[in-house]
C-alpha cells in the first residue's frame, strides 16, 4: 500500500495496491504490520462500522473526550467528502481541517488518529461508508462541532442539500466545544508488535 502524507501530522491517506484483471480486482484493505510501519503505533480495532447515507447526508463532526477514537475510513459504494479536524489542544496543527474524496472508484482510505473530529458529505445517492475504530463508541463522551463552524469554515462541496440529524443540528461552535481529550492505554500500544 502506499501512504500518502497530509498537511496535517499523522493524518494519513491510504492507496491499497490493486490486482486487477479481466475478472475484477482484489486489494487487501488493511495489513497490520504495513499499518503499524505507516503509523509507527501500534493501535488496536475493536469495532467495525458500517454506514448508509443518501446524497446529502452529513454526518458530523463528532469526536469523544474519553475513549477517543482512531479511525480507517473507506467507502465500499459511491463517494463522500471526508473532513478531519484536527482538536488535540498540544498540537501545532490545533484547529486546522483537510477534506479528501472517498469513494468505491478511487479506493482510498483515511486514517485518522484519535485527538480529530470526523465527518463526511454523502456525494452520490446512495454511500455505503466502513470504518474501523481503535475505541468503542460511548454516547456519553461523544461530542459535536457545527458543520457549518465559521472558525473552521470548512470548504464542503457546493450544490448539495444538507440534511442533518437532531443530534448534529444541536452541534456546539468550534469555540464552545470541550477539547480535552483522555486517550485511552490501549492506544499507546507497544510499537513492535500489534496486540488485541
Amino acid at each position: 500500500m502506499k501512504i500518502i502524507a497530509t498537511n496535517i501530522a499523522d493524518l494519513l491517506l491510504i492507496e491499497p495496491r490493486l490486482f486487477e484483471d479481466e475478472r475484477g480486482y482484489f486489494f487487501e484493505s488493511f495489513h497490520a504490520k504495513q499499518f503499524l510501519e505507516a503509523t509507527g503505533s501500534a493501535y488496536c480495532f475493536v469495532q467495525d462500522n458500517h454506514s448508509h447515507s443518501h446524497q446529502g447526508v452529513l454526518r458530523g463532526l463528532h469526536y469523544q473526550l474519553s475513549q477517543a477514537q482512531g479511525k480507517l475510513v473507506r467507502v465500499v459504494q459511491g463517494h463522500i467528502y471526508d473532513v478531519a479536524v484536527d482538536v488535540r489542544p498540544q498540537s501545532r496543527t490545533f484547529g486546522l481541517w483537510q477534506g479528501f474524496e472517498l469513494s468505491a472508484k478511487n479506493h482510498l482510505e483515511l486514517w485518522i488518529p484519535p485527538g480529530f473530529a470526523h465527518g463526511f458529505l454523502a456525494l452520490s445517492p446512495t454511500t455505503e461508508v466502513l470504518y474501523k475504530t481503535t475505541e468503542y463508541y460511548a454516547p456519553e463522551h461523544e461530542r459535536t462541532i457545527c458543520w457549518n463552524d465559521p472558525t473552521l469554515n470548512i470548504t464542503w462541496p457546493k450544490g448539495y442539500e444538507i440534511k442533518l440529524s437532531k443530534k448534529d443540528q444541536q452541534a456546539k461552535t468550534f469555540q464552545e466545544a470541550e477539547k480535552e481529550m483522555k486517550l485511552m492505554p490501549s492506544q499507546s500500544l507497544r510499537k513492535d508488535k500489534m496486540s488485541c
